[in-house]
């Protein structure tokens, strides 16, 4: 009897090893979240936040995850650094209390409540963004996942887009609406090395 039982554990512990969750660190270098935001109905204003940390676990057995991402609101760029003769640039009014408010809320954070997959691989994400202290939910839409294997001295590499759309007014944000736009469409370019 304790033959067979061994014989039974051996033979269902690659498939539990298999199965297990798998952790992956952002690659601070090659994950940023982007947003555009309509400028007077002329043009579209594209923005990004130049330093992001977070930890992604996908058990693509089960087909299910967790991701939490921060993002350091001083970072925000939008290609407007540099003030010239006004009285400050375009970034640093967004670090201000009329938009970002850095000063008080130093970080924006996003938290999946779950992954949803398709196949073996991630498809959708539904999960909370908190911004200016408000936490809201917003649903993230995956267009994009592929894994590198592990070569040489290199880990194994995930990486991917995901989208999806908020009203900042939402969030408090209120600041040159409508001049403004109030929708912003957020896009995560992400890379993660395997723990």
């Amino acid at each position: 009897m304790s033959k067979r039982l061994a014989i039974l554990l051996l033979a269902v512990l690659p498939v539990a090893a298999v199965a297990a969750p798998e952790s992956y660190t952002l690659d601070p270098y090659h994950t940023f979240p982007n947003f555009t935001v309509d400028h007077l109905g002329l043009s579209t204003v594209h923005g990004r936040f130049e330093k992001t940390t977070g930890k992604v676990t996908l058990d693509r057995a089960a087909k299910t995850g967790s991701l939490d991402i921060a993002i350091p609101t001083a970072t925000v760029s939008t290609g407007d650094g540099d003030k010239g003769s006004r009285p400050r640039s375009r970034d640093d009014h967004l670090r201000t209390a009329d938009f970002f408010n850095v000063a008080e809320f130093p970080q924006i954070t996003y938290k999946a409540t779950k992954i949803n997959f398709s196949g073996d691989n991630p498809s959708s994400i539904d999960g909370d963004l908190t911004l200016l202290g408000v936490t809201k939910p917003l649903p993230l839409t995956i267009v994009r996942f592929k894994c590198n294997p592990a070569s040489g001295n290199n880990k194994e590499k995930c990486g991917g887009d995901a989208t999806g759309k908020f009203k900042r007014s939402d969030f408090g944000m209120k600041t040159g609406i409508p001049s403004v736009g109030d929708e912003i469409t957020l896009l995560i370019d992400f890379e993660g090395f395997k723990d």
